[in-house]
């Protein structure tokens, strides 16, 4: 839950970020790009125990929901991430 409430708030952050600096359009793109990793970490566990069929036609093999919800905050933070590294650079 805390999770949830944490990248909610990240998420918010990065929206209003958006809006302010570039606009209702940018605030938009920011959304879309938003979905998935807020999906990876609210709904890890679901998404770990999806299990599609390859293009050979082999089963997919399930990934641990702890490992979903870490790359849901990977693509949460990279923004952040490399807006620091940017900075850094200057």
């Amino acid at each position: 839950m805390i999770g949830r409430i944490t990248s909610l708030v990240v998420a918010i952050a990065y929206l209003i970020a958006a809006y302010l600096g570039n606009g209702g359009e940018a605030a938009f793109k920011t959304g879309m790009f938003l979905i998935l990793p807020l999906a990876c970490i609210w709904f890890s566990e679901e998404m770990g125990n999806y299990s599609g069929m390859l293009m050979q036609g082999g089963p997919m093999t399930r990934t641990p929901g702890c490992f979903v919800a870490i790359g849901g905050w990977f693509l949460l933070t990279l923004p952040l991430i490399l807006g620091i590294i940017s900075f850094l650079r200057q």
